[in-house]
């Protein structure tokens, strides 16, 4: 059963990381927490029962309350066919970064964080290596480094 959670504006990151910690501290029966792109002040929660759904939450900072009534999976489906996307980004890619303040600009992967789905970047171009934090989505990958060439043979 597919359940929706109210929460406070903009900080529905917020409650999926704390309803998520909480259902495995407690071993709750939640299958996924999902907050789709561009909806604000909902979380849907997917469990076994109101009952679970509801251990889930208690004590969330920001969750206002669960909904009376449950949604059906084909209403949610075309917010969640972004989600289902895999990227293959690992560390030391070089990637271009395809929107926000840094669009165009290439960098190499520090580091992937695949839970917040952001990776960090330095740029190749900058004068100084600042990392930088931004979304999976918002980058691609150019090349990958799997292995430094060997310049002895030759």
């Amino acid at each position: 059963m597919i359940l929706t959670i109210r929460t406070t504006a903009n900080r529905e990151d917020q409650v999926v990381d704390f309803v998520a910690s909480n259902a495995q501290k407690k071993n709750l029966n939640v299958f996924s927490v999902v907050h789709p792109h561009g909806l604000r002040s909902y979380v849907f929660i997917e469990t076994d029962s109101r009952q679970t759904a509801e251990e889930a939450f208690h004590g969330v900072p920001y969750a206002k309350g669960l909904l009376p009534k449950e949604v059906k999976l084909e209403e949610i489906e075309n917010m969640l066919t972004q989600a289902k996307t895999e990227m293959n980004i690992q560390e030391n890619d070089i990637v271009e970064i395809i929107s926000g303040p840094f669009n165009r600009e290439k960098a190499r992967v520090n580091r992937i964080n695949h839970q917040r789905e952001e990776v960090i970047v330095e740029l190749l171009e900058a004068a100084v290596p600042i990392p930088i934090t931004v979304k999976l989505d918002s980058v691609k990958v150019i090349r990958r480094d799997e292995e430094e060439p060997d310049e002895d043979k030759q």
